[in-house]
């Protein structure tokens, strides 16, 4: 029981996670001369930033970091936003 309760938390946390890192990757999408970025290097930015969000998160359940496979899903899902 406990276990599934946990699980719970850390997938609630993923997902609250990941719309709070969109929101803060675009907060930080700002050039040198303090202008928003816009269109490719706008792209090319929010990309980098949620990988290297996504990338934090990665971790198992015991605390150890994702590979393999593990890792390439959970990327594609934190990306995504799922």
């Amino acid at each position: 029981m406990i276990k599934k309760i946990f699980l719970v938390a850390v997938l609630a946390t993923f997902a609250i996670g990941s719309a709070v890192a969109q929101d803060s990757c675009e907060t930080k999408a700002v050039g040198k001369d303090g202008k928003p970025l816009a269109g490719a290097a706008k792209t090319s930015f929010m990309k980098k930033c949620m990988a290297d969000t996504c990338a934090a998160k990665a971790v198992s359940s015991d605390g150890k970091p994702l590979a393999g496979a593990a890792k390439t899903s959970f990327m594609k899902k934190c990306e995504k936003g799922a």
